[in-house]
């Protein structure tokens, strides 16, 4: 490849802040090269992606090592990309060794101008033994890593912790070890909320979360028009409505219904609003206050608990790294309904709604806007069961199984006075949404989200088929 330099990553943090604000040595390695046999992934990937390269075994050789720490450590703690690093990639790009391309994807999410992207996916390219096209560069690179699952290179989250940190202060807390698949986790484009609990009315150069929200009744909430789409939650036979114009501003709520704390992620991106019990927490371990970190896996938001800088699967719950992840934290939800503002009021009146002013005088619709075209971010392989963007009511069994119900299928189903049900879980119709209940009709804490996301955070799923 070209030896060029290129003096961009000294302006890199300053460029990534205000998009915020408005957004040749050949490796001798130990171990055989193996090729990630067609016949180990779905036919599916095969056909779209193409057949995946050999992947080496074993350490990177001592060449490689320190080309790495050139080009991706220390142009970043340094502040520079020039000579030496371009020299340094060479070294890498002739490496033989698909691994390294995820660093270069770390690298490409955060590059400024189209030369020095174009130089490093010219680089992923030739470790891929793919000619890539010359457009969305980053995102072509990433959706072939994650389809194709090539492993990450030793010493991996080093590499990814110096690009990440250097770039966005406060996410030095964020990237250690624990139980995540550092691999998929890229930049959204915003920066980190830090605020401490109940400060949400200060500014902040992030999606700003909502603590403690003020509410209406629903006779005060002329604002809201009868098709709007509201989020309902249940908890104690308390009724509250979180209307989505609210949620795409927000994407996160820490709020309190029925006399239990809970935390509401909603990620525009994978359509899913989800309801977290944050309270009865083991002894010694403070409330989880949840906020949006700025980063994504696999087109779904990452959330952290400000309290611990622990990080959650956001989709499942579960904390996986920092304090609570030791502690074996996993939080409890209870079903979200997402349905009309119409139908829920008129299936609870006495419902409570977050009031206007906590949209900020914003009014996004990013479903049928910025998303209608299918995942705007890296997602890899999406089952082709349904399609990408398909609403999916998910739920996991007694027995441990995953189940989606597609949504439409089921309201027809349960329209017609059929019964929709797998195992314990029993779909039924609430203020016209959909939610699972078990066989007495206590809730079973379900939520609607797209499809891709629902099956790539439980690839094992079983479908519903009526």
């Amino acid at each position: 490849m070209a030896k060029v330099g290129f003096q961009v990553l000294g302006n890199m943090r300053r460029s990534v802040l205000r998009a915020a604000m408005g957004v040749a040595v050949a490796a001798s390695m130990l171990g055989a090269a193996e090729v990630q046999a067609a016949d180990q992934l779905p036919d599916y990937v095969i056909a779209e992606f193409g057949a995946p390269p050999a992947i080496p075994q074993g350490p990177l050789s001592k060449e490689v090592e320190e080309a790495v720490k050139v080009a991706f450590v220390d142009s970043m703690t340094q502040g520079g990309w020039g000579r030496d690093q371009t020299i340094a990639l060479d070294v890498i790009a002739e490496a033989k060794d698909p691994r390294l391309v995820w660093i270069i994807s770390d690298l490409m999410r955060f590059a400024t101008g189209p030369e020095f992207t174009s130089v490093l996916s010219g680089a992923a390219g030739t470790l891929l033994g793919k000619d890539l096209p010359n457009h969305n560069h980053w995102g072509i690179v990433t959706d072939h890593l994650i389809a194709w699952d090539i492993p990450a290179p030793p010493d991996y989250l080093e590499a990814k912790r110096a690009i990440f940190t250097n770039i966005v202060p406060g996410w030095d807390r964020i990237f250690v070890k624990g139980d995540i698949d550092w691999r998929h986790v890229s930049w959204g484009g915003v920066l980190i909320d830090d605020r401490p609990f109940d400060t949400t009315d200060d500014p902040c150069n992030c999606i700003p979360a909502a603590d403690n929200p003020e509410v209406s009744s629903a006779e005060e909430a002329t604002w809201l028009s009868d098709d709007a789409v509201v989020f309902g939650v249940e908890v104690n036979g308390e009724y509250r409505a979180y209307p989505r114009r609210i949620m795409e501003v927000r994407e996160m709520v820490n709020d309190t219904l029925g006399g239990r704390d809970l935390g509401i992620p909603y990620c525009t991106l994978c359509g899913a609003a989800q309801a977290y019990f944050t309270d009865q927490m083991p002894l010694g371990v403070e409330r989880p206050v949840l906020r949006t970190s700025g980063l994504l896996i696999r087109s779904n938001k990452v959330m952290y608990d400000i309290t611990s800088n622990s990080v959650f699967d956001t989709f499942l719950g579960k904390a996986v790294t920092g304090p609570l992840a030791k502690r074996g934290i996993q939080l409890k939800q209870a079903s979200v309904v997402t349905t009309s503002w119409g139908a829920w009021k008129a299936a609870h009146p006495e419902t409570t709604v977050l009031v206007e002013d906590l949209a900020l005088g914003r009014d996004f619709d990013f479903r049928n806007g910025r998303d209608a075209n299918g995942p705007i971010f890296p997602v890899g392989d999406v089952d082709p069961r349904l399609p990408v963007h398909e609403d999916v009511i998910g739920i996991v069994t007694a027995s441990g199984k995953p189940v989606a119900f597609q949504r439409s299928a089921a309201f027809v189903a349960l329209n017609a006075g059929k019964e929709v049900a797998v195992e314990n879980v029993r779909l039924a119709l609430d203020a016209g949404g959909i939610k699972a209940v078990d066989a007495s009709g206590a809730d079973l804490g379900s939520h609607q989200a797209f499809w891709f996301a629902w099956s790539q955070f439980h690839p094992d799923t079983e479908l519903w088929n009526g």
